[in-house]
């Protein structure tokens, strides 16, 4: 199955296999703000509409709501976070928090651009590589 992903550059690896993070405010989709989908850069799942996006000023891409069954949320090893990994490659994505009151939904999916690919609206989505 591996081989059917895409081929991702050492950095986005990094990220998406040994669950770096990318620096702040350094994403290309931090400050982006278009029509369309953004889907997981391994393996093209749908995980987000841009209209789920919202400026939450923490340097990340950040989400209120994700594609239903799209993402797997599993507990830091340390238990102080809970890590959101894509539901179809188990890409890592970035992280989960609630509480923080920035929209009516009460949760924010942080996400590493490096992790994400953006479909314009006018375009056609990805098969999904299974």
């Amino acid at each position: 199955m591996k081989d059917k992903f895409n081929k991702l550059t050492p950095q986005e690896e990094d990220v998406i296999v040994n669950k770096a993070t990318e620096a702040p405010f350094t994403g290309e989709y931090d400050d982006f703000y278009e029509p369309g989908t953004f889907v997981c850069r391994r393996c093209n799942l749908p995980l987000f509409s841009s209209e789920a996006k919202f400026e939450a000023h923490c340097g990340w891409p950040a989400f209120d709501k994700s594609y239903p069954n799209a993402l797997k949320k599993l507990p830091d090893p340390d238990g102080a976070r809970i890590e959101i990994q894509c539901a179809n490659c188990g890409a890592h994505l970035g992280h989960e928090f609630i509480g923080e009151e920035l929209t009516p939904a009460n949760v924010r999916e942080c996400v590493n651009s490096l992790s994400l690919k953006f479909i314009q609206t006018d375009e056609a989505l990805p098969e999904v590589i299974k």
